[in-house]
């Protein structure tokens, strides 16, 4: 059957998806079953690798590794006959057409763009904890809290937030601490009197290493040799937003440097959408895949509306009615 988009330009894409994690993923496989002609960059980079066991996304009851999840779904993206290629976008621009044009190894042209580039956490500033990542060192309670129930937990970190992540940790084991890393507190008199009445400890020397085997931390030597045993840490030293793209084409952030989007995942710059951890999302894997699946919601109505506007539509029905059949037989 003849296809909508075999009547564009084929240096042009309907849709371009930059990013291959769970937003972009979740909106190529939308796009893909939309009969959009969808091609998703990647370049390799997305936080999901970072995940040994997701436990919290729906439909893996056992847990599933986070490169298992980008695994299954780029299969089912490519089920639906959407492209994929690695490269790394380095510029982009918009002509006076309304095309995008990307810029990396090669060049590339969309009528529309969906950014899902995402975002990097920070790890703490410790030798030896890299290792670690995913295994016993977290960035999120949300996420990794259950698994930490009854264990030793230090929260790097020195601001309002370390304190709220360490009250927060109450809920899921009694032994909890804050290590500052060298760093001066900077909380607010209001978290310095909630450390005082939940009695949490504070450590503000700096830490020289992480002890662990095998990935499992096993405590932290401080740099006056000081030895606490832990058995896990979370970090909150903050996230880098990849938001470069959208502000090369004058998409406005908020106030923390995400993707100022609406309900719909458009930003303010017309036919450029953008979901994912790099908007003001709740950065959690299903969120994300939540919001890559509206804003493809959103580009799949948005075509289908311009295809009325400019008669795209009813040159490809007359293609329809001159080649296909297009009346069931006995009607």
């Amino acid at each position: 059957m003849i296809q909508h988009k075999d009547m564009d330009d084929p240096r042009v894409r309907e849709v371009i998806v930059v990013g291959g994690g769970l937003a972009g993923l979740s909106a190529a496989i939308y796009l893909g079953r939309a009969q959009r002609d969808t091609l998703v960059i990647d370049s390799g980079h997305s936080m999901a690798q970072w995940e040994p066991k997701v436990e919290n996304y729906l439909g893996f009851p056992e847990g599933v590794h986070g490169e298992e999840l980008l695994k299954f779904g780029r299969q089912q993206a490519q089920r639906h006959e959407v492209r994929f290629t690695e490269d790394k976008i380095e510029r982009i621009e918009k002509g006076d057409d309304g095309v995008f044009v990307l810029h990396g190894k090669k060049s590339y042209h969309a009528k529309r763009l969906l950014l899902a580039t995402g975002i990097f956490h920070r790890p703490p500033e410790i030798p030896g904890v890299k290792e670690c990542l995913g295994h016993s060192m977290f960035f999120c309670k949300d996420c990794d809290g259950y698994r930490v129930q009854e264990k030793r937990i230090a929260i790097c970190g020195a601001n309002d937030e370390a304190v709220e992540y360490a009250l927060g940790m109450l809920l899921y084991s009694p032994c909890v601490m804050i290590a500052t890393n060298g760093e001066q507190p900077h909380w607010s008199e209001q978290h310095a009197a909630w450390i005082e009445e939940y009695e949490i400890p504070v450590h503000t020397v700096r830490i020289a290493d992480v002890r662990h085997r095998e990935r499992q931390i096993l405590g932290l030597r401080l740099e006056n040799d000081q030895e606490v045993k832990i058995d896990y840490i979370f970090t909150t030293r903050g996230d880098i937003f990849h938001t470069e793209l959208a502000e090369q084409l004058g998409a406005k952030l908020d106030q923390d440097g995400q993707i100022v989007v609406d309900h719909c995942m458009r930003t303010t710059v017309p036919n450029l959408y953008a979901a994912g951890c790099v908007t003001p999302a709740n950065c959690q894997m299903i969120i994300a895949a939540g919001e890559g699946a509206a804003a493809a919601q959103a580009i799949n109505r948005d075509l289908f509306e311009e295809s009325l506007r400019n008669h795209s539509l009813r040159r490809f029905r007359e293609v329809q009615l001159r080649e296909e059949e297009t009346v069931p037989e006995g009607a």
